[in-house]
C-alpha cells in the first residue's frame, strides 16, 4: 500500500485503538503535500542511505520511534548520550543520527532540504536540516555502549565506518520503503494496533529475537504470556543484526513453522525492520519503547538482552541481568510492563523445560548452544527433538546443508 494514499488518523483514534501505546507520530505527509514536495525533489541534494540509516528512517516515518520526529540535533543527541534523555527530558536511550561526510555537509546550512533515498535511488523522505554538528564518536561509544572495544559491532561501526558529521532535523515522508518479501508480516505500528483492536487483544506481551526459535523459546514465551494473562506478539528484528546471525529470510520461515506449535489464536508474528546496535541495557529499553509504540502492554526481557557476547579479553560486555535491572528502575516512565524471564533449560529426568533458576541438584540438565547447533548442522549430526521441532530443523538444514559425505 502506498502510504501517501492514506491520510493521517487522528490522535483520538490512536488512543482508542491503542490504550497502551499512546499517540503515534506518523511522519508521512498527506497525499497533496507529498505530491507537492515530490515535485521538487529533483532540485534538492540527495543522500543514498546505508542499511542502518534506512532502517532508522523506516521506523521514524512509521511512528515506531515516537516521540522522535527526525534525526537528532545536537542538544537532543547530547542528552541521549549523557543521560538517556532528549533535551525536553523525555526518556530515550539510543542516539538516532544521520551521519555524512564533510564534503556533503559543506554544501548544506540550517534550513537546507535533503532528499533521503534508498539503494535503488527511490526518494522516501525529505530532511529539513536544523543542525549540523561534529560529534565526539569515541565519547559516544563509551557512554552509549560502555566500551571502545571494536569487538563490539556497533562500536566498530561507529569508530571506523560512521561519517564525521551528523545532520539533525525533521523528516517528512513521501512513501513507504519497498520490501519484496513477507509483505503480509510487515506491520506498521498503526496497522498492528488496529489489528489488536479488531481481534480483541488488550493485553499483549512482546518478544524480541534475532535468532531462530526452538522449544525453549516457545516454553519461555508461553509461560511469560500465561504469567501476565496476555496474548503473545513475536516480533523479530529483520533489519540488521550481528554479522554472523542466521539470515532473516531463513529465520522468518522458522518462525512461521514454530507458530503452528502455539495454541491457536494465542500468538502473532510481525516483523520489525530494526537495525540493532547490540547495546545491552540501553538497547533493551529502546526495544521496550518501540514495542509500546506498536501497542504492546508487556515486554519480555531475558538474560543478557541484546548483548553482543564477549569483548577482546573474553569478558561479557554486559552483565546477565543489567538490562532487566535498568528497565525495572524506569518501568513506570517507559510505560510498558516488563516481564523478566530467566533462560529455560531441558531437564532430562523431568522430560520438560524449566527456568534455570528452578534447577534442583538432582536434575539432569541439557542444552545446545548456538555454536553446537551450527556444528551439528554442518556435520549433519542429530538435533534431538527435545531441543527443537522437526519442521524448524528441516528449514535450518535446507539453509545449512551438511558438508559430510
Amino acid at each position: 500500500m502506498n502510504v501517501t494514499a492514506r491520510a493521517a488518523d487522528t490522535a483520538a483514534t490512536d488512543r482508542l485503538i491503542a490504550p497502551h501505546g499512546g499517540v503515534l507520530k506518523d511522519l508521512y505527509l498527506p497525499p497533496a503535500e507529498a505530491s507537492a514536495l515530490g515535485a521538487r525533489v529533483g532540485s534538492l541534494p540527495s543522500l543514498q542511505l546505508d542499511t542502518r540509516q534506512l532502517c532508522d528512517l523506516e521506523l521514524l516515518l512509521s511512528g515506531a520511534f515516537s516521540p522522535l520526529e527526525g534525526f537528532l540535533g545536537r542538544s537532543d543527541y547530547n542528552g541521549v548520550v549523557e543521560d538517556m534523555r532528549l533535551a525536553d527530558g523525555t526518556l530515550w536511550p539510543m542516539p538516532i543520527t544521520l551521519d555524512v561526510d564533510e564534503a556533503f555537509s559543506a554544501h548544506l546550512g540550517r534550513g537546507s532540504e535533503v532528499v533521503l533515498r534508498d539503494g535503488e535511488g527511490v526518494a522516501l523522505a525529505v530532511l529539513e536540516v536544523e543542525d549540523i554538528y561534529w560529534p565526539d564518536r569515541l565519547h559516544e561509544a563509551l557512554r552509549v555502549f560502555g566500551t571502545s572495544d571494536r569487538t563490539h559491532p556497533a562500536v566498530a561501526e561507529l569508530l571506523d565506518r560512521t561519517g564525521p558529521v551528523y545532520l539533525g532535523g525533521r523528516v517528512r515522508g513521501l512513501q513507504r520503503p519497498a520490501h519484496m518479501d513477507f509483505a503480509e508480516l510487515r506491520d506498521t505500528p498503526r496497522e498492528l494496533r488496529a489489528w489488536f483492536a479488531a481481534n480483541g487483544w488488550h493485553r499483549i506481551v512482546a518478544f524480541q529475537t534475532r535468532n531462530p526459535m526452538h522449544r525453549a523459546h516457545r516454553e519461555l514465551t508461553l509461560r511469560a504470556a500465561e504469567q501476565v494473562g496476555a496474548r503473545l506478539l513475536i516480533q523479530p528484528s529483520v533489519g540488521r543484526t550481528k554479522p554472523d546471525d542466521v539470515d532473516y529470510s531463513t529465520r522468518v520461515r522458522c518462525y512461521r513453522a514454530l507458530l503452528s506449535h502455539y495454541p491457536e489464536g494465542q500468538a502473532k508474528l510481525s516483523l520489525l525492520p530494526l537495525a540493532m546496535r547490540m547495546g545491552g541495557p540501553r538497547e533493551a529499553m529502546w526495544h521496550a519503547l518501540i514495542r509500546k509504540n506498536y501497542g504492546a502492554s508487556h515486554f519480555i526481557v531475558g538474560r543478557d538482552h541484546a548483548g553482543p557476547g564477549k569483548d577482546a579479553s573474553g569478558k561479557p560486555f554486559y552483565g546477565p541481568y543489567e538490562a532487566q535491572q535498568l528497565l525495572e528502575r524506569h518501568q513506570e516512565e517507559v510505560g510498558i510492563r516488563i516481564v523478566p524471564f530467566p533462560a529455560m533449560v531441558y531437564a532430562v529426568n523431568r522430560d520438560t523445560y524449566i527456568p534455570a533458576t528452578e534447577v534442583e541438584p538432582t536434575d539432569e540438565v541439557r542444552d545446545i548452544s548456538g555454536t553446537e547447533l551450527r556444528r551439528r548442522l554442518r556435520e549433519g549430526s542429530e538435533i534431538p527433538e527435545w531441543f527443537s521441532f522437526p519442521d524448524v530443523v528441516k528449514i535450518l538444514r535446507e539453509r545449512h546443508p551438511s558438508a559430510a559425505p
